[in-house]
């Protein structure tokens, strides 16, 4: 097994917990922070990507946490050989994550009748259901994500990248950027094993009064991201970040 496969399979448990955490903290019945918000949520997702790319790196991991990132990296180096155990690894830790985040609420989903909102708290679904539009926007978040975070790390930026220890600080501030001016659309997924994962826990779990897991819209957060993902990995290549 590759070096860093247990640190992307943690540190991407920690991003669902964390992340998802806070969805079901808003929307669940009787939780303290019922009807927070969304720039509570955007916040603590910031919070939870930081505090997952910490523990990934922390394990030997490069801190990806999302199969988007994985292949962006690969086009912008070249090297895809450990990609597979990296998104195995990231599928694995988003399963964990969710199921952590249903065992942590357990009493609050039967409190909650609406089986959307229960949804909601492991997996995106848009605002407005327009496949091609969604598609776009899961592709310009990541697109915007994986140019950013390159570019945060580049040695335009400085002699030697940004001081050992604040990268996950400035991702975290990303993401919470992305999802407060572009996550309003399709709730910002922008990362296959974020949505993908909790959504099969979602399907498997013993939740009360649950209806179906949109199976229907899962490709879209798939697709979206990884296109995004690519076209970034294509300009940071050509740019030479």
């Amino acid at each position: 097994m590759p070096q860093g496969v247990l640190g992307e399979f943690l540190g991407t448990m920690v991003l669902i917990l964390l992340g998802n955490g806070v969805v079901a903290g808003v929307l669940l019945k009787k939780s303290k922070s019922e009807n927070a918000g969304w720039v509570a949520i955007t916040a603590a997702w910031g919070f939870a990507v930081m505090a997952g790319v910490f523990t990934c790196m922390a394990c030997g991991g490069p801190g990806h946490l999302n199969p988007a990132f994985t292949i962006s990296a690969g086009v912008v180096s070249g090297d895809f050989s450990k990609a597979g155990w990296y998104i195995a690894a990231q599928m694995a830790g988003a399963i964990v994550g969710a199921c952590l985040v249903w065992l942590h609420y357990l009493p609050h989903w039967r409190e909650t009748p609406d089986a959307d909102l229960k949804r909601a708290c492991f997996c995106t679904s848009p605002a407005i259901r327009a496949p091609f539009a969604n598609l776009i926007s899961e592709a310009v978040g990541t697109f915007v994500l994986v140019l950013v975070a390159f570019a945060i790390s580049s040695k335009g930026v400085s002699a030697t990248g940004p001081a050992a220890g604040l990268g996950p600080y400035l991702v975290g501030s990303l993401i919470w950027g992305i999802g407060l001016s572009l996550g309003g659309t399709t709730g910002y997924a922008i990362n296959p094993a974020r949505d993908l994962g909790p959504r099969i826990a979602h399907a498997i779990l013993p939740i009360p009064k649950k209806e179906g897991s949109d199976w229907g819209y899962a490709p879209i957060p798939i697709v979206g991201p990884i296109v995004g993902g690519i076209l970034a990995g294509l300009i940071v290549k050509a740019v030479g970040f």
